[in-house]
Formats: structure tokens, sequence, C-alpha cells
């Protein structure tokens, strides 16, 4: 695939995009001004001559990118249903220009606001998993209107409870994520966002430990066969900068949701408590039952802190429209769309959205 972008994944699988969904785009505002960002904009066969009933945004989290949610957008994409899929790139991910600093999330939502407002989405079932939730939701808070449902998978905006699963302690308390940033050098994080994004089920220490060992060393080694998810998955981070910038998302989990600084050293501090804030106050606010009171369905896969009881009561305290359509897996782990794409498209399908026909899911 001939790519304008200086990613390092130069040869994608055949599915990453499917024909006529590539696009780019440039923000114009911030530290990333200029950059190439990649997104696919699809429509689905009834949506072509039809407006569609509404635009599912898919926003994915790290050490992914868009390509986690093929499973979603194929689904979706076989619907009878008119509907606008968008799917886009974090720069420093997938197929968009590399990292040039340590992102956040409040660094992401920046240009995903910038493209949703190139787009001017609206009606839009925002879709959001891992630092999607408070990139997605952070990007579109103050613009509450242009979303029509919420679909939440195994993330969260606010602060982590202390309880059971933490980053500190999962997956195991002798070797948490949040130290893996620290332990891994850059040369070899292409290898465990291989292992963990397609492979991170509930398992013992000894199987996990083989299974890092194995997708480390093949991603040191050049042999993760291209046009396979892990492919995808490690060639992103196969730079320095992707890597770094990667793995700071990694170093803030301990502090999900209480807000985070630290000092890039192109950039100088950044600090995220007040964009947390921000969101936990508008949150039930512009959405709940006081507000839009838009509908919104939760999937969560429990090996994993974003999946814990305690996470889930704090989104159903903020939105309490929730508490019917949640979704909770104690089998499957924190890459719940590796697992259960067909079904959250279905889910997503069956929202009661207002003014959408809900025939031909």
């Amino acid at each position: 695939m001939d790519l304008p972008s200086n990613t390092p994944l130069r040869d994608p699988p055949a599915d990453y995009c499917p024909a006529g969904g590539r696009r780019w785009f440039r923000p114009t505002e911030g530290y990333d001004a200029g950059k190439r960002m990649f997104y696919t904009d699809l429509r689905t066969p009834a949506a072509v001559q039809a407006e569609p009933d509404f635009t599912v945004l898919l926003v994915h989290g790290n050490p992914e990118c868009s390509y986690t949610y093929r499973h979603v957008r194929d689904a979706l994409l076989a619907s009878s249903r008119p509907l606008r899929i968008v799917a886009p790139d974090h720069i420093g991910m997938g197929l968009s220009d590399q990292a040039d600093y340590e992102m956040l999330d409040l660094h992401h939502a920046a240009n995903l606001r910038q493209l949703v407002r190139h787009l001017d989405l609206r009606r839009v079932v925002l879709v959001v998993h891992d630092w999607g939730g408070p990139i997605g939701i952070g990007a579109l808070i103050d613009e509450p209107e242009r979303v029509a449902g919420l679909v939440v998978l195994n993330t969260t905006v606010f602060p982590m409870p202390a309880d059971g699963y933490t980053y500190r302690n999962y997956p195991f308390p002798w070797l948490p994520w949040a130290s893996t940033a620290r332990l891994v050098p850059d040369a070899l994080w292409g290898g465990v966002a291989a292992a963990v994004v397609s492979h991170a089920r509930p398992q013992g220490f000894a199987a996990f430990s083989r299974l890092a060992a194995t997708w480390i060393w093949r991603h040191a080694r050049g042999r993760i066969a291209p046009g396979t998810p892990e492919h995808v998955w490690s060639q992103s981070f196969r730079t320095t900068a992707n890597a770094r910038s990667s793995k700071r998302n990694v170093r803030q989990t301990p502090y999900w949701g209480h807000g985070y600084r630290y000092r890039d050293a192109r950039h100088g501090v950044q600090d995220n408590h007040a964009y947390y804030a921000h969101i936990q106050q508008q949150l039930p606010r512009v959405w709940g039952p006081q507000g839009q009171g838009i509908p919104a369905c939760g999937w969560f896969g429990q090996w994993d802190p974003c999946g814990k009881d305690s996470v889930i009561a704090q989104w159903h305290a903020a939105l309490p429209q929730m508490r019917e359509r949640t979704y909770a897996f104690p089998d499957v782990g924190h890459f719940i769309e590796e697992y259960k794409g067909a079904e959250i498209a279905a889910s997503i399908l069956a929202l009661p959205l207002a003014g959408a026909s809900p025939s031909g899911g």
C-alpha cells in the first residue's frame, strides 16, 4: 500500500481498510498540526444513496490502532441499515504519522476533535475502548449534541478504584502492567503489543510469561508474519518514537482517572488533572438522565482493572441508562473487541436512538 505518512507499518493487511474507505486528515492546531492522521470512512450499501441513520465513531486505545475494531466494523458493514463508520488511527499508532513527543489522552483528543469538526459528524454513536474512553469522550464532551449513543468497552474516565485488579497488580503482582514500560526496552515494545492485544486472555503466570517471551523474540528477530494482527500491533511500534509515546500511556495507568503529570522532552510539563475533572463533571450532566439521556451500552472483559465491578458501578452511577445494557465476561481480558466483535456490533444496532430505524440489523 502506498502510504503518505511516515508510519513504520508499511505493509498492513488487505482488510486494514476496505475498498474506498481510506482517508487522511491533517490537524491544523496543537502539537500535531500538519501531521498526517489516517482514518477509514465507510458506508453500508443502504447509506450510499440515503442519509445514514447514524455514524459509528470507533475510537481505539493503546497499544493498538483502528484495526482492533475490524470485527465490529465488518459486522456493521454487513448490516442492511444505512450507517456511516469512521475509525481513525491516533498519531503514533497504526498508519498515522509517527509521534514526535510522548502523547496522552488529551493530546489525542485534541486531534480527534479537529477530525470530528472537519467531517462535521453528527448523530454519532461513540464507541470507545481503553484510552479511547478518555480520548473519545474528552473530544466530544463539550459538543455533546453531536453524540446520540455511547458504547463503552473496557475503559473508564473515572478515578480507578483501589479494590481488586489495578494496573499496579495486574495481570500479576510481580509483573504489573504499569512496570512494563520501565522493564521492556523501546526496541522490543512491539513484541509486547503483539502479545497483549491478540493474546491477553485469562491465564496463569507461567503461560503468560511464555507468551510474552515468544512474541518479544519474534518481534526482535523480525519473524512476525505480515498480514497477521500481531504484525500490525508490533510494527506500529517498531520505531523508538512510537514506542516511547505508547509507553507513556502505560506509565499513566496507575493514575488512570485521577490525573497525571509528567515532563515531555519536547513540550515540557504535561498535566491532565483538569482534563479528567472536566470529563467527570460534565459526563453525567450532559449525557445522563438530566441531560440528553443518550442510550448507553457497556461491554467488559473482567480479567482487567477496567472491567471490574467497581468500575462498572461508576459508569452506572453516571449513566444509569447503561444498567440495562451492560455485559460482563469473567473469561475475557482487556481487549474485548477481539473476542466479541459481532456481538458488540449487534448491540450498537440495537440502541434505541431517537429517529433511527431499528429494522434490518
